[in-house]
């Protein structure tokens, strides 16, 4: 008798994400805005540790906000789109580096202020109540697993 080979139909390749993008109205600081959607929802943002991309020449911070809606066991992220600070870790030689004080996370959409992501595949970011006259309608955007951005919101999930 002989040994039949099986084989299995697996696909290795990573799918696309959804995130959201959050655009701010006016110009708040990010514990007033916690403070709004957590007085209006019934989960809580607190803030987690920073994402952190690492540079040729500096290290930059992204300030990072989770919370955990406990009906549908969903966990939710926001992570700034624009950096809060960074670290020089060596001076340049070169006249233009490319690195800057402040980086983006989506430099071609420097108007987003945070990035939203969730913990489950399909994104609804309907569960969040957004607080009038801060956010406007939240963006959904894909990511494919070539973009830089996409691996590190995998790395931090």
């Amino acid at each position: 008798m002989k040994t039949q080979k099986i084989l299995l139909d697996i696909d290795n390749e990573e799918e696309e994400i959804t995130v959201g993008l959050v655009r701010l109205v006016k110009d708040v600081p990010a514990h007033e805005l916690f403070y709004q959607l957590n007085s209006q929802n019934t989960f809580n943002f607190s803030r987690t540790a920073d994402l952190t991309y690492h540079g040729n020449y500096n290290d930059y911070f992204f300030p990072r906000f989770q919370a955990f809606h406990r009906d549908s066991e969903l966990c939710i992220h926001f992570i700034a789109n624009r950096s809060s600070h960074y670290l020089q870790k060596k001076i340049p030689q070169e006249l233009f580096s490319g690195e800057t004080e402040t980086m983006f996370l989506l430099d071609h959409s420097q108007d987003v202020d945070y990035i939203m992501k969730t913990s489950e595949p399909f994104d609804d970011f309907s569960l969040i109540l957004l607080p009038e006259n801060l956010l406007f309608q939240i963006q959904n955007f894909n990511l494919s697993p070539a973009e830089e951005l996409y691996q590190l919101i995998q790395y931090y999930e």
